[in-house]
């Protein structure tokens, strides 16, 4: 069991998604890095979910903590902010509960993480019958992150498809071109925690729809620069439905963001302390 001085706290969201959230967790059992833990933010899953997590906590080296709320529809800042207080660690990876992070993934936070900076990472969207095809033993021997594998099994010929290289220089010089603004990404982020704290976390106001964003807005507003690693640190980002996704919660989202760009906005009241 590894220490609670930790270097590096990972949370991953989840939500009803057992077989992808396995996936995942056999994804970080892979991981060059290992001074981690994991923390799961659950927004009200049943409880398939928390034996599977009891499950793999015992074939897994690292630990796991499983921060839990009852469901209430979509509250994923509610529970994010929650899991950001359970961390251990300074410093604090965001990710989802349906992105298998390649092996260097961690490692690539580790060394390239500098006070007043957070970490936009990509990801590489699959398909949904490729995202049911791959297994664990896909993921421990990295198989499902190979270009011509993907390809033997229908990715279709893209650009994105430069985001699987395993070659450092290229996919540094990728990080450099890239007209990709850096940005606080959900699905793969990292950043100092006491920096989180400052601006109160996420808002939860905030359903679906750049609540993510909204973060790294803030953070930016708060002084904190944004890294480009989108072709370096990379996770696989497994298809799924999106039934929460409705025009309000994005209108909603789009009105609280422009806002705080207007204003110049660093700390949300609506975050993880509330204002009475």
């Amino acid at each position: 069991m590894i220490g609670k001085n930790m270097d590096i706290s990972v949370i991953i969201s989840t939500y009803n998604a057992t077989k992808w959230l396995e996936k995942v967790l056999w994804g970080y059992n892979n991981q060059i890095f290992k001074d981690f833990e994991i923390v799961i933010a659950d927004d009200g899953s049943g409880p398939e979910t928390k034996e599977l997590i009891d499950a793999m906590a015992k074939k897994v080296f690292y630990p796991i903590k499983h921060v839990w709320q009852e469901d209430d529809g979509f509250q994923k800042s509610r529970i994010l902010n929650k899991a950001i207080l359970a961390c251990a660690a300074d410093y604090i990876v965001m990710s989802d509960g349906d992105c298998i992070p390649r092996s260097d993934f961690l490692q690539v936070h580790q060394e390239n993480k500098e006070p007043g900076h957070f970490i936009s990472g990509g990801y590489f969207k699959l398909p949904m019958d490729i995202s049911h095809m791959i297994t664990k033993e896909d993921i421990l021997l990295e198989i499902c992150f190979n270009k011509k594998w993907l390809k033997e099994h229908g990715l279709k010929k893209s650009f994105k498809n430069n985001k699987l290289t395993t070659k450092k220089a290229k996919a540094n010089f990728l990080n450099k071109i890239t007209t990709t603004n850096s940005t606080w990404n959900g699905h793969n982020a990292s950043g100092w925690k006491k920096d989180i704290i400052e601006v109160n976390g996420f808002d939860e106001r905030m359903q679906y729809g750049g609540q993510d964003r909204e973060l790294g807005e803030r953070l930016m507003n708060h002084g904190i620069k944004g890294k480009q690693f989108r072709y370096s640190a990379i996770c696989l980002h497994l298809d799924h439905k999106r039934g929460y996704k409705t025009p309000e919660s994005i209108q909603k989202n789009l009105d609280i963001r422009a806002n705080v760009k207007k204003n110049n906005i660093k700390y949300t009241p609506y975050g993880i302390i509330k204002e009475n």
